[in-house]
């Protein structure tokens, strides 16, 4: 009986071993949202001008700025989600560190797409506009595949969360998630196929969305109803 006894603290301290506070993973998370925000305004370059097309050069490079608010507002709804999700975690073990990471490596993507979507829009040829706003979407499609790995695993594991957090609300918010992937995979076979500019403003639109329903969907029923 006692090595049976010892044999289950043993594991138990092995278990809780493999878990951990959430704070260093909110940390690192927060520090790579800072770079790509970093990042993002990098491409907001001073145009080289003759005297006098100051105006003219800034007015024209009108895509580049679309390009900029569009993926902060979506990088700010990201970190938004984070802080939201990781609110309702009480530790963390190696499989939500993975899905973490994922979303993380999926957020650092668009400071590459916000580029090549702004010089494609810039120089005006329609086909490499269509294949920009493609790849736009796609990495939207693997950002919101990413988060609903994570409210999967969530939804799976609540030992990990709050003791006022059910599993049932992370497996509700993969609805969201659903519902990203849908509609960034729309907005990018729109503007391969159809039109850039509707495609650019769906990309535009779901941040805002997301921004409203960052706190989840119950959030966002609880603002349209105080309207």
């Amino acid at each position: 009986m006692d090595s049976d006894r010892d044999q289950r603290d043993a594991e138990d301290v092995e278990a809780a071993g493999l878990r951990s506070d959430t704070g260093r993973a909110i940390g690192f998370s927060d520090a790579v949202f800072a770079i790509i925000i970093t990042l993002l305004v990098l491409d907001l370059r001073i145009p080289e001008i003759p005297p006098g097309g100051l105006l003219h050069a800034l007015l024209t490079r009108w895509p580049v700025y679309l390009a900029y608010v569009t993926s902060y507002l979506y990088v700010a709804v990201n970190w938004l989600n984070h802080k939201s999700t990781f609110y309702r975690i009480r530790c963390a073990d190696r499989g939500l560190h993975w899905a973490n990471l994922g979303v993380l490596f999926s957020v650092a993507l668009l400071p590459f797409v916000t580029a090549v979507v702004s010089q494609a829009v810039e120089v005006g040829d329609r086909f490499d506009e269509g294949v920009a706003v493609a790849l736009y979407g796609l990495v939207g499609v693997i950002l919101s595949a990413a988060w609903l790995c994570l409210y999967h695993y969530l939804s799976r594991h609540g030992e990990l969360l709050q003791r006022h957090v059910t599993p049932r609300f992370f497996a509700v918010e993969r609805l969201r998630a659903l519902l990203g992937i849908m509609a960034y995979a729309v907005a990018g076979v729109t503007g391969s196929l159809v039109s850039v500019p509707a495609a650019l403003a769906v990309l535009l639109l779901l941040p805002l969305f997301y921004g409203l329903s960052s706190n989840g969907f119950y959030d966002l029923r609880r603002r349209l109803r105080n309207r």
